[in-house]
C-alpha cells in the first residue's frame, strides 16, 4: 500500500502520529508531495490511500470512497488560500489570473465564486507559483497552502481575498478542501490495513486537537518560521472533521461545478465501514 501525504502544513494533524515503522513493516510506503501530483499518482494508481483535492474525488467519486470523518476544511477563513489582486474581485471581468499549479480544489473554487457569485468571467492560465513573477504578467493570482501563507507577509499593496471567507459568506456551509479517499479495490485487497491506516489518522487528528497542535506547531515553526501565535491560530481556523455540515457543503461545491461546466456529473459521496 502506498500512502499519498500531501506537503502542506495544513494537513500535519491528520499523518503527525502514525506509527511510520510499524507501517514500513507492513509494505506500506509514503509519497509526499504537493495536492496535484498526489492527485495524479492516485488517479494513476501508484497512491492507494490520502489526502487529495475533494475536486480530485469528485472527478474520480466512481472510483474513489472516503475515509469517515477526515478533512481539511473550515468555517470562514481559511488562511493559506489566497487571490492576490491588482483590483478589487468585482473589477476582475475581463483581467487576466494566473492559477496555482499546485491546485485543483481551489482552483475550481476560484471559479465558481467569480462565475457564480460575482458573474465575472476572466482569462485564466495555470503558472507554477510565485507571487513575484505571477503579479508581472498578470492582474491577479492565486496561490495555495504554504505558498499563499508565505506570500500573504509580502503581499504588499495587493488587495487579499480568502476564498474559504468568500465561500462560507455565499452558503453559509464550510468548504472542504481535501478528504482522505482511497482506492474502492483496496476493501477488497487489503481492507484490514486500510481500516488500520483509516483508524490512525483519526487518533492522530483527535490527539492533536487534544494537545492544541502545540507539538505540531513546534514542528511548523523549525521548518518554515513565523511565531507560536500565528500557528495557532491557523490550526485553530481549520476543521479536520466531515459530518453532515460539510457533506452538504461538498455538495453544494459539485454542484456549482458542474453548473461552470468543470464537472461532467454530481458525484455520490461513499464513506468506508469499518464493521
Amino acid at each position: 500500500m502506498n500512502i499519498g501525504e500531501i506537503s502542506y502544513t495544513n494537513i500535519i494533524p491528520l499523518y503527525y502520529y502514525l506509527d511510520r515503522e510499524r507501517l514500513k513493516v507492513n509494505g506500506v510506503t509514503i509519497t509526499d508531495a504537493v495536492p496535484s501530483r498526489i492527485n495524479r499518482l492516485m488517479e494513476e494508481q501508484k497512491v492507494d490511500i490520502g489526502g487529495i483535492s475533494s475536486f480530485s474525488f469528485g472527478k474520480n467519486a466512481d472510483r474513489y470512497s472516503l475515509i469517515p470523518d477526515l478533512s481539511v476544511s473550515s468555517f470562514g477563513k481559511v488562511n493559506s488560500i489566497f487571490l492576490f489582486s491588482k483590483y478589487k474581485i468585482e473589477e476582475l471581468n475581463g483581467k487576466k489570473i494566473a492559477l496555482t499549479s499546485s491546485s485543483e480544489t481551489s482552483v475550481a473554487l476560484l471559479k465558481i465564486i467569480l462565475q457564480q457569485f460575482y458573474r465575472i468571467e476572466a482569462f485564466f492560465q495555470t503558472e507554477t507559483p510565485n507571487l513575484e513573477m505571477m503579479m508581472e504578467q498578470y492582474d491577479a493570482c492565486l496561490l495555495i497552502g504554504d505558498d499563499a501563507i508565505t506570500s500573504k507577509r509580502k503581499s504588499g499593496s495587493y488587495f487579499v481575498f480568502d476564498l474559504g471567507e468568500i465561500w462560507y459568506k455565499e452558503t453559509g456551509l464550510p468548504m472542504t478542501f481535501a478528504v482522505m479517499a482511497y482506492r474502492k479495490e483496496m476493501e477488497t485487497e487489503k481492507k484490514d490495513l486500510l481500516s488500520y491506516v483509516g483508524k490512525s489518522m483519526t487518533e492522530s487528528k483527535e490527539r492533536c486537537l487534544r494537545e492544541h497542535f502545540a507539538p505540531v506547531i513546534e514542528r511548523v515553526i523549525r521548518e518554515h518560521g513565523g511565531t507560536f501565535a500565528f500557528w495557532q491560530s491557523y490550526f485553530n481556523g481549520l476543521n479536520y472533521g466531515f459530518n453532515g455540515e460539510h457533506e452538504k457543503g461538498l455538495n453544494v461545491y459539485f454542484q456549482l461545478a458542474k453548473e461552470c461546466g468543470l464537472l461532467h456529473t454530481i458525484p455520490s459521496i461513499l464513506k468506508f465501514s469499518y464493521k
